[in-house]
């Protein structure tokens, strides 16, 4: 990527007529008008407790902190209200499922909670901080990604509950809840990263027992661009919240070199963006994925806004990424609505796909799956990526006497 890095070194301000922010705010825009209010809790809707929705209002949170327009924020604010009674019960949420999906809106409530101190929100949180509390363990303490996957850590997990973990630690004077997110991290990271490549895995099955699951080591055999992505963000997002200077901070931050060192390795040269099965670029089927390249472009990005990384080392990265983001995924109809494309719209272990295809973890499974355009997940971490892909471009600030 040297290359690539030297053309970005300036940081180019517009990416395709417009500023990352700018088009953060068209994808949203747009998203919002083609939602409506489906996904808002009401009697007899489709309206449900779930990631995808706690991670599209939580994205809008963030668009609205960055740009001071109220719209953004109202939409998540109302969408995650509707589901929260006045005694913070949280509408469809069943605990005892012990599924860590349903913890990932909690980011947008901590959010809310922040800003308002409301008794409502606080307890509908630490609902959220129970169910982690009772959460079934591996032997050597990772979170089942759900009850009904027992022994089994998925990438994908490590988002859904680590960040709001750790920032419930640090809202609530919680550490055990802030070092127990990092612990989960950690874990993940010595299951499932492969050397060889500087890939992760997608899961690991602590009993080696299942079908896809590696007799020897237990992992699952492919490298899923948006389980991927998940880790990545919650490594960098968790950092937010740990202390300086602590052992499991400086380990985290190490894990978090190793995700970028790889996604960067396996950067698609031509187009900046990266592919459905990382490692597999030119294979029959496979093809360039929309939501874990965000994902990455978002990692990437904050990681070196926040210092975390060296700038002249990921600068190219990240702005290639976010280029192609743009180049490769948008795209806007004669009305002005902006879509994003080529999302991946589901991919899971265990059992069986709406196709019937088992969810083996193989190569064949992952580009088997649907891929749609303006998947939440993707447009979630579209608007991200702007996000930190804006601070980029913007001058450093100047230091005093200089």
């Amino acid at each position: 990527m040297a290359a690539t890095a030297a053309g970005f070194a300036e940081g180019p301000r517009q990416f395709g007529g417009a500023t990352p922010l700018q088009w953060s705010e068209r994808l949203a825009h747009s998203e919002m008008v083609r939602q409506g209010d489906a996904l808002d809790f009401k009697p007899g809707s489709k309206g449900a407790w779930s990631y995808t929705t706690g991670f599209f209002a939580y994205s809008l949170e963030q668009l609205s902190g960055a740009d001071g327009d109220r719209r953004y924020a109202d939409f998540g604010v109302r969408v995650i209200d509707s589901f929260i009674g006045p005694d913070g019960t949280i509408r469809g949420y069943d605990s005892s499922e012990y599924n860590l999906d349903l913890i990932t809106p909690g980011r947008a409530i901590l959010w809310r909670y922040d800003q308002t101190k409301d008794p409502r929100l606080a307890a509908a949180a630490k609902s959220l901080r129970a169910q982690l509390a009772h959460q079934p363990r591996t032997d050597d303490g990772g979170f089942w990604h759900k009850g009904i996957y027992p022994n089994q850590m998925w990438l994908d997990g490590l988002y859904m509950a680590g960040p709001f973990y750790s920032h419930f630690g640090a809202v609530f004077g919680d550490p055990n809840a802030r070092d127990d997110a990092a612990r989960q991290l950690l874990i993940a990271d010595r299951h499932l990263y492969d050397p060889r490549s500087g890939l992760y895995y997608h899961a690991w099955d602590s009993r080696h027992s299942l079908g896809w699951a590696d007799p020897v080591t237990g992992h699952s055999p492919n490298f899923w661009a948006r389980s991927i992505g998940w880790y990545a963000m919650a490594a960098v997002d968790e950092l937010d919240d740990l202390p300086p200077g602590r052992p499991e901070t400086d380990a985290v931050r190490t894990v978090l070199v190793r995700i970028l060192d790889g996604i960067s390795r396996w950067q698609d040269p031509a187009t900046g963006v990266w592919w459905q099965v990382v490692d597999r670029a030119r294979r029959p089927g496979n093809y360039r994925e929309a939501s874990a390249s965000s994902m990455y472009v978002y990692a990437l990005s904050k990681a070196v806004n926040r210092g975390l990384v060296p700038r002249e080392r990921y600068l190219g990265a990240a702005l290639a990424g976010y280029a192609g983001l743009v180049r490769e995924f948008i795209q806007r109809d004669p009305s002005g609505q902006t879509s994003l494309t080529h999302c991946c719209s589901v991919a899971g272990l265990n059992n069986r796909n709406a196709a019937g295809r088992a969810r083996d973890g193989s190569f064949e499974y992952y580009v088997s799956e649907p891929v749609v355009d303006n998947d939440l997940k993707g447009v979630s971490a579209f608007i991200l990526a702007g996000l930190e892909a804006q601070r980029l471009t913007e001058p450093a600030p100047s230091t005093p006497g200089r």
